[in-house]
């Protein structure tokens, strides 16, 4: 019997703008937002709210207790939706209102949290243009990070990331987005650089078929396969007929993961055909701490994700949810009364969806199915 493979996933992880300005090496902090003109705003707004930060952090500082959480867990590989460019271009994208960029020089912060792969498929990736997304992928490159879902061309976009894990086979690790999610049309790779844009709204069957064709073509026996896809908005609860419907083609097309992100909160999760769907990661880490009007969705809470995968079947053998609780621009562990918080959120958005979670005694949470 093979072995099991642990993941690591979770929400998006936004290191740029006011993330990039406490790391020690900020770059330059002008912004084309319509209110805030300077980086370094959303630091202060994250000290009114939770206290001092004391500037520049280590490159660990940001991740917090994920760093001993992770070390306790020992998944395999590290994913993520790495919603940043990692540039100092000057060419923003102009008719968009937000823009994100971390200096190449902080890339260390990713690797203080030993990520494997980041998924870049997303709104933020191309925010300073193309020559920031060139930079994005040559530093990624350079960090011997692997990335999926942004290339030169179509073809490299659409290309999954193949990530071996040593004694138990390898994770075919597939990046796409949706204009739903924010990513202007113009961003899709064709010819030329971009990122793997999909058209699953208008036409699911035909997106997965692709996604299932490129799968296939890489497959073999013991391989686990992970879609992560950007898609839907910021926030609400609500999964879409057609989120859904792409979510179980792409399973019946032999994808064994969805790994969904964009909502700025935790949404319900699914097991169709014995494989796990995150229809919403939420958050994980960002610059919004001291920003109010979605109070009620607590985009604070966020967790940390640890499916276990039968490689001999793709199947989900078990989910294991650490929460956390952003505060002074960085990751801690959530308290109990977060927990029961995400525990209910959880409950009541996976009744339609054919799921629960139980809190156990040490504040994680387990999801239960069938």
């Amino acid at each position: 019997m093979a072995e099991l493979i642990t993941l690591f996933l979770c929400g998006d992880v936004m290191t740029g703008r006011g993330i990039d300005q406490i790391l020690p090496h900020p770059g330059n902090p002008a912004l084309h937002e319509s209110y805030v003109k300077n980086a370094l705003r959303y630091v202060e707004l994250a000290e009114r709210a939770g206290g001092p930060v004391g500037r520049p952090v280590d490159f660990s500082y940001i991740w917090g207790d994920a760093l001993a959480e992770l070390a306790q867990r020992a998944p395999d590989l590290r994913l993520i939706n790495l919603e940043t460019a990692v540039t100092t271009s000057d060419d923003w994208w102009r008719g968009k209102e937000v823009h994100y960029r971390m200096h190449p020089a902080n890339l260390p912060c990713l690797a203080a949290a030993r990520i494997d792969c980041c998924s870049l498929a997303n709104n933020h990736v191309l925010d300073w243009g193309y020559p920031g997304l060139a930079e994005t992928l040559a530093a990624l490159e350079q960090a011997g990070i692997r990335s999926a879902g942004a290339g030169r061309n179509r073809e490299e976009a659409e290309e999954a990331a193949v990530l071996e894990v040593a004694g138990k086979g390898r994770v075919l690790f597939f990046s796409c987005g949706s204009v739903t999610s924010g990513i202007p049309w113009e961003w899709g790779a064709a010819e030329g650089p971009g990122v793997h844009l999909l058209d699953e709204l208008a036409a699911p069957a035909a997106e997965a078929g692709r996604i299932g064709a490129r799968l296939a073509a890489l497959k073999r026996p013991g391989d686990v396969a992970v879609v992560s896809v950007h898609w839907g908005g910021n926030w609400g609860y609500g999964i879409s007929r057609r989120e859904r419907e792409f979510a179980h083609l792409l399973i019946d097309a032999g994808v064994d993961l969805v790994h969904g992100h964009s909502s700025h909160h935790v949404k319900g999760i699914e097991v169709y055909r014995e494989r796990l769907i995150l229809y919403g990661c939420g958050d994980f880490l960002d610059d919004y701490e001291g920003i109010g009007g979605y109070e009620a969705y607590r985009g604070d809470l966020g967790l940390m994700y640890f499916p276990t995968l039968d490689p001999a079947t793709g199947r989900l053998a078990r989910l294991a949810m650490t929460p956390t609780r952003l505060r002074r621009l960085r990751v801690n562990r959530a308290g109990e009364r977060e927990a029961r918080w995400l525990r209910d959120v959880l409950n009541r958005e996976g009744e339609r969806l054919g799921t629960s979670v139980a809190l156990e005694e040490d504040g994680t949470l387990t999801l239960r199915w069938g």
